[in-house]
C-alpha cells in the first residue's frame, strides 16, 4: 500500500492535515520554505482516501479535525500498514493524549508552533523513518 509516484518517490514528503485554510496554507508555506516536499489535506477524511502514499516521510496532522480527530486518523493509517512516522499539532494536549500517543510512537508539538520546533520534528520523524526501512 505505501508507494510513491513521481518525485514524491525520491524525497521525503511531509503530508499536512489540519481543517483550517489559513493554517494549511502558513504550514505548507513555511515548511516548503524550509526545503521540505509538502503535500496538504483539509481533512482526515481527504488524506485516507489518498490511494498511494510516499514510501518515504512523515504525516503532520492537527488533533482537532471534523468527523474523526488526528489519533482517530492516525491510528486508521497504522490499521492500514502505513508506518510512517506521524507527528500530532495541538494545543493543550491532555494527559491521555499524551499517553494514548506515545503508546502509538506519535510524537505531539504542542501550538503555537514556535520557532523551528516543528521542522526539528519533520527532520528527526525522517530520521526515525529512515531506520525503520
Amino acid at each position: 500500500m505505501v508507494e510513491g509516484v513521481g518525485e514524491e518517490e525520491a524525497r521525503d514528503v511531509v503530508l499536512v492535515v489540519d481543517d483550517d485554510p489559513a493554517v494549511l496554507s502558513s504550514l505548507e508555506f513555511a515548511l516548503q520554505t524550509e526545503g521540505f516536499s509538502v503535500t496538504t489535506f483539509p481533512s482526515g477524511h481527504d488524506l485516507l482516501q489518498r490511494q498511494l502514499m510516499p514510501p518515504r516521510g512523515c504525516f503532520v496532522i492537527d488533533y482537532y479535525l471534523p468527523g474523526m480527530n488526528g489519533l482517530e486518523v492516525a491510528l486508521a493509517l497504522r490499521e492500514r500498514s502505513i508506518d510512517l512516522p506521524i507527528i500530532l499539532i495541538t494545543t493543550h494536549p491532555t494527559r491521555s493524549l499524551k499517553q494514548n500517543a506515545a503508546a502509538e510512537g506519535i510524537e505531539i508539538v504542542e501550538k503555537p508552533l514556535l520557532g523551528n520546533t516543528l521542522s526539528e520534528a519533520i527532520r528527526a520523524a525522517f530520521q526515525i523513518g529512515r531506520k525503520r526501512k
